[in-house]
């Protein structure tokens, strides 16, 4: 994908890519801790991380593009290595996002009566605590790593033409 509407469409995808992380890892990390939201929820979970996953390499297939269409520069290629390492952290949202929807399926009976439920439920609320945060904070490095990309050169520190309250 290249263009949308005369814009490169990794500028306008990005912004599907930093509301969908953060927020399917919210939604991830309170499932996990709270299984009755996840019963609440149904497939909705696994279908949210599912679109989340879809949209990273849309995002990043876009940035390629765009990429080979702007001046070479040391901050746009450390933004495009930081943007390649989004696709695992995305996996792992929609793995973990998928396995606490199935747990969450498992009868409350069966749940109480099975310890190996009980380790399982608690491991798979470590993990999404821990790949939600390492999502957030990746796409926050990526996202800060790709505004300093584009505007370390496209804007004076000082006006330059008056304007209210400057």
């Amino acid at each position: 994908m290249s263009l949308l509407n005369g814009l490169p469409a990794h500028v306008l995808l990005v912004h599907v890519v930093v509301v969908l992380v953060p927020l399917t890892a919210l939604v991830l990390v309170i499932c996990a801790l709270w299984p009755q939201g996840a019963r609440r929820l149904g497939p909705a979970l696994p279908v949210l991380a599912l679109v989340t996953l879809a949209s990273v390499p849309l995002t990043t297939g876009a940035g390629e593009w765009l990429e080979r269409h702007v001046a070479d520069d040391p901050l746009v290629r450390r933004h495009a290595e930081l943007g390649d390492g989004m696709l695992p952290w995305a996996l792992g949202l929609f793995v973990l996002a998928a396995g606490v929807w199935l747990i969450s399926r498992r009868t409350p009976a069966a749940q109480a009566g099975a310890r190996s439920g009980a380790v399982l439920r608690v491991a798979a609320a470590v993990l999404s605590v821990v790949v939600a945060a390492g999502a957030v904070v990746e796409v926050y490095r990526i996202g800060d790593s790709g505004a300093k990309a584009a505007w370390h050169d496209a804007y004076s520190k000082t006006a330059t033409r008056p304007g209210d309250g400057d």
